[in-house]
């Protein structure tokens, strides 16, 4: 069995925002010495979130949307009371989804299917340079 863990960069706007990182993940896996196995994606930080999404214009807005009816941004959160800051929705937000997830591969390839795509949602109240931890196991 091989490990190999890789880490990438995304930069966000905060506020719900969505990026596609399927490529980068796509490509790791495809130049890596494994065949066959899995790949973990996992956001490091409490207001971001891994998801697989169809990456398109009317989900792009309907998912920030439903977001907002469970955890709205504003200032009723206890959590600004005990750090002085504005994001307590994004960490609501952040543990509903999670902060990763795992995809099998065959032969190189990621077993996703036709419209699902590997996004990285952030949560926080700011633009941010988020970490992303890629880690294939398998041989």
């Amino acid at each position: 069995m091989t490990v190999i863990t890789k880490r990438i960069h995304v930069d966000s706007r905060g506020k719900s925002d969505i990026i596609d990182i399927t490529e980068e993940v796509a490509s790791f896996v495809s130049e890596s010495k494994v065949k066959n196995g899995i790949v973990t994606i996992f956001v490091s930080g409490s207001t971001a979130s891994v998801s697989t999404i169809e990456y398109e214009p009317g989900l792009l807005k309907d998912i920030p949307r439903a977001l907002d009816k469970i955890a709205p941004y504003g200032p009723d959160y206890a959590h600004h009371d005990t750090w002085h800051d504005d994001n307590g929705a994004s960490h609501v937000r952040a543990t509903i989804m999670g902060p990763g997830i795992t995809v099998p591969f065959e032969n190189k390839k990621l077993t996703l299917g036709t419209w699902q795509q590997i996004c990285v949602l952030d949560f926080d109240t700011r633009a941010r340079k988020r970490e992303v931890v890629l880690q294939i196991i398998g041989e």
